[in-house]
């Protein structure tokens, strides 16, 4: 599998209020293996960065004056990401900004052109409900270094957020190495022969089928008889 994990810098936080990209970084996993195959673009936005935006990123305006605009690259990045699965710590965020610089171009939004879009924010949330899961602080939780990362960068930030990305979903990979698994060459999917697995039966306890019990007769009250596993017992 293909994945391309991908960070942008932009001059404000409102694609819609006329924010524009400044840098796009993007680096190449296959199969859960950094390539090296990574493309990086500093980009001339045609206008100023607010300056809250300058506290975080510290590239300045005069830096991007000569850099290409988004149009001259655009070709290169939908050819490098074609097909591919994006990763993204907070997927909204960057794809709307792609998609508006598209939209200025009269191009298709860039779900038209990849695989699939995974949010790394949305997996570290689930896996570490109401803690901090910025970049900085998945970095500190999962032990990546980022002690190279004074302001945020693109292409720094997407190297960080790769390794995060590997540690999120590391049970994922045990697994299918316990398990010894081949992938199809056809897909590149891992195939797995369920056959070979001896599942446990597990059965409701008493108390449990009693709760259990409880619930379908309220639903059953709610429904006036109206339920379609009662109908199902008296037919």
């Amino acid at each position: 599998m293909r994945q391309i994990v991908l960070d942008t810098e932009t001059t404000g936080l409102s694609a819609e209020n006329g924010d524009r990209i400044i840098e796009i970084g993007c680096v190449e996993l296959l199969q859960r293996k950094l390539t090296g195959n990574n493309l990086h673009f500093y980009l001339n936005p045609e206008r100023d960065s607010h300056e809250d935006a300058l506290k975080v990123h510290g590239i300045s305006n005069e830096f991007l004056r000569d850099k290409p605009k988004f149009a001259q690259i655009v070709d290169a990045l939908l050819d490098y990401v074609q097909g591919a699965e994006l990763i993204i710590h907070n997927a909204p965020f960057d794809i709307g900004f792609l998609n508006q610089e598209l939209a200025r171009l009269q191009r298709p939004p860039i779900s038209r052109v990849i695989g699939s879009v995974i949010d790394s924010l949305v997996l570290a949330k689930e896996m570490f409900p109401g803690k901090r899961n910025g970049l900085d602080a998945l970095c500190e939780r999962l032990g990546v270094d980022n002690s190279g990362r004074s302001l945020h960068g693109a292409l720094l930030d997407a190297e960080l957020l790769a390794e995060v990305y590997i540690n999120l979903t590391r049970g994922q990979e045990a697994l299918l190495i316990d398990l010894d698994v081949a992938a199809d060459p056809a897909t590149g999917l891992a195939q797995i022969d369920l056959r070979t697995f001896e599942l446990p039966l597990l059965c409701a306890n008493e108390q449990e089928l009693q709760a259990h019990e409880s619930v379908l007769q309220e639903i059953d009250r709610a429904s006036k008889g109206k339920t379609v596993w009662r109908a199902r017992q008296t037919a």
